[in-house]
């Protein structure tokens, strides 16, 4: 079954050891880019936590951003255009210019998290979806004497075996858009050395975009059909 996921929002932390935000240095970065001709951030801010980099929007709800904060490096595309090679390549680039500036030497723990709305094509409702499709709840909800307003579950898979990353996985219906099933992963990562390089960052975004494709949309499609009355 094929599914054409929206994903609605990429964020991503980069822990390090902590020190104490360098709003000089992060400036520094933010000329550099604008003299190279192509500056992923347009605005420079310095916030009680830490410099902040930004792209201001009109466009309700749209976040594009990253903060430099004690002990980590936030981004932040929400409701934007960000696709997922994009915000690979503009992770990578920023931090390959940031860390050094700070000192860096090393990032302690990543975590990558992806939002995607997907519509099932057995059910017009989320709801109905998760509550007779996937779950098959039955008449066991009419215990509650009342309609849940969203239904969910969320899964955890830790590290095993060669497989070194965890992930955690929520599936919802959607408030919002009835139509829509709401899907959040995030993936966690192990440490990398500024010194040897950062592709596996942009490994990791395509990583963690890949367990959507290959793994959770393949699970909800054996759901995706109606049952036999």
């Amino acid at each position: 079954m094929e599914y054409q996921p929206r994903t609605i929002a990429f964020l991503s932390e980069f822990i390090h050891p902590p020190q104490p935000p360098d709003a000089r240095a992060i400036q520094k970065l933010h000329n550099r880019m604008f003299e190279s001709g192509h500056p992923p951030y347009s605005s420079f801010a310095v916030t009680p936590a830490g410099p902040l980099l930004t792209n201001p929007s009109a466009r309700k709800g749209a976040v594009s951003q990253v903060a430099f904060l004690e002990d980590r490096v936030q981004f932040r595309e929400e409701l934007g255009d960000a696709t997922q090679d994009s915000f690979a390549q503009r992770v990578t680039n920023v931090l390959e210019g940031a860390l050094p500036l700070r000192n860096i030497e090393i990032i302690t723990g990543q975590q990558i998290t992806l939002r995607s709305l997907i519509n099932p094509q057995a059910f017009q409702d989320s709801r109905k979806f998760l509550h007779e499709g996937m779950f098959r709840f039955g008449d066991a909800m009419r215990v509650y004497e009342r309609s849940p307003q969203l239904f969910g579950m969320r899964l955890v898979f830790p590290p095993e075996g060669e497989q070194r990353n965890a992930y955690s996985l929520r599936i919802e219906s959607y408030n919002a858009d009835a139509r829509s099933l709401y899907v959040e992963i995030q993936g966690s990562f192990g440490p990398t050395a500024v010194a040897t390089g950062l592709d596996d960052i942009t490994s990791n975004v395509h990583e963690t975009y890949d367990f959507m494709l290959g793994r959770v949309l393949p699970f909800i499609a054996c759901f995706d059909a109606r049952q036999p009355s």
